[in-house]
């Protein structure tokens, strides 16, 4: 059976409320989830849903208040925090709706910038290797102010590829991208999952979740729907009924 890189088990997350006397806001309301080894999830709902705060508990960024989240095998409420951001540079990549990219080196240099953060050897023939796969391979030597928006999001996505992460996390990574770019890179997501690895998607966009092998559809901080082989209309129709039962 294929290896298990993220699982929770009744996951809850509250926000404080506006006023220092009100009561906290639940936004996760017991989510219970399980996705394996070479497995691409997108997660949709409406705007509130709890979509964006669950990727952030999956990745260990946001602590959560009750519940369980292991990733690749360690249960994080057991880890401290050196531990837990150890745990992410060997084996998380993120790609995001902002590139974080550092203006003053080149695209090869923040692709390798991780690896030299983490202390580990980054092979030349790598970064090159994914400088070509997303397209940039003429682009290495420019730094980001010279790459256009497309541009500087392939560069992100190189820098986890050459990472070789276990799971990548992806939120809203096309929201800044014209449809012909963000089609690129979503198609390279997709076949970065085709390797073993793990992508959890986050987005809007019901084409992009359509390329997922499943898509769980959020409501009120709970799983309203899951669907397999998912296709852009059963996603809009799912969203849709998880708008009107709020």
């Amino acid at each position: 059976m294929t290896e298990s890189m993220i699982s929770t088990a009744g996951l809850r997350k509250t926000f404080p409320g506006a006023g220092r006397k009100d009561p906290r806001v639940p936004v996760l309301n017991g989510i219970s989830l399980e996705i394996r080894a070479g497995e691409m999830v997108s997660i949709v709902g409406p705007s509130g849903s709890g979509k964006s705060t669950l990727l952030h508990c999956l990745a260990g960024l946001e602590p959560y208040d009750a519940g369980s989240v292991r990733l690749a095998g360690h249960e994080l409420a057991e880890l401290g925090r050196g531990k837990l951001a150890r745990l992410r540079r060997r084996h998380v990549g993120f790609v995001l709706q902002s590139f974080n990219l550092i203006p003053s080196l080149t695209a090869r240099e923040n692709i390798a910038l991780p690896a030299r953060l983490a202390r580990r050897r980054v092979r030349r023939a790598d970064i090159d290797r994914a400088l070509t796969a997303v397209g940039i391979a003429d682009r290495a030597a420019h730094r980001p102010g010279h790459l256009s928006g497309g541009q500087q999001q392939r560069a992100a996505i190189a820098r986890v590829l050459a990472m070789r992460p276990d799971i990548v996390f992806a939120d809203e990574p096309t929201g800044s991208l014209d449809t012909a770019t963000g089609g690129d890179v979503l198609r390279l997501l997709r076949a970065s999952a085709g390797t073993g690895r793990s992508v959890v998607l986050v987005t809007h966009d019901l084409e992009a979740a359509a390329l997922a092998d499943r898509v769980l559809v959020l409501r009120d901080g709970l799983i309203h729907a899951e669907l397999s082989a998912p296709t852009p209309g059963r996603v809009l129709d799912a969203v849709s009924h998880a708008r009107a039962d709020a």
